[in-house]
């Protein structure tokens, strides 16, 4: 796995996740409740913090909780939540250790379908359907990942030329249409509640 991804906005993080699986799996645990950029620019900040320059599934699985807690709580934060979110990245780790070996990769390699990817990915801690689904339409669209049915298995994520996620991201223009995308979705869902509750 060696492409550049433009999640970050920043070359180096960038350059992490496009060559580092786990650090694309970490960004992607990171991205809620802060700006993309923010998420997927920690990756590079939690391997500078631990003196290297790719991140380990089985030195941060065996980390001391408290200690990793605040790698991420160091300023700037890795995120809003850093104590709760380096409890999901161990978590995630610990998961990747005991089922995968500590190789993200194994995840998605000689996968046969889209939906036993999807299946693999929403069984990570801290991977509900949604973010599933996202990771799996990034593997396909931007990191070459693509077994049989894998657009069908991301549901609309999967979809060419769409700006819904993550996974469309390609550089700053792409960004601006995802981030309207957002706001839309946004807007009608809370119009939505606001129907139904005039409505009761």
């Amino acid at each position: 796995m060696d492409v550049t991804l433009h999640l970050a906005q920043d070359p180096e993080a960038d350059a992490l996740l496009g060559r580092s699986p786990l650090a694309a799996l970490v960004g992607m645990l990171l991205d809620q409740q802060v700006p993309m950029e923010w998420a997927f620019k920690g990756p590079a900040t939690i391997a500078q913090r631990l003196g290297t320059d790719d991140l380990d599934a089985h030195e941060i699985a065996a980390q001391e909780p408290e200690a990793f807690a605040a790698l991420l709580s160091q300023k700037p934060a890795v995120h809003r939540y850093p104590g709760s979110m380096a409890k999901r990245i161990q978590q995630l780790c610990q998961y990747l250790v005991e089922h995968y070996d500590g190789d993200a990769e194994a995840v998605w390699k000689d996968v046969a379908t889209g939906k036993d990817l999807l299946k693999r990915l929403a069984e990570l801690p801290g991977f509900g359907k949604q973010k599933a689904q996202i990771f799996l339409a990034l593997l396909g669209k931007q990191l070459g990942v693509r077994p049989t049915g894998w657009r069908e298995a991301a549901g609309s994520y999967g979809e060419p030329d769409s700006f819904r996620s993550v996974a469309d991201i390609t550089g700053p223009e792409s960004l601006v249409k995802v981030r309207a995308h957002k706001q839309e979705m946004k807007a009608a869902a809370k119009a939505a509640k606001a129907a139904k509750a005039s409505g009761s």
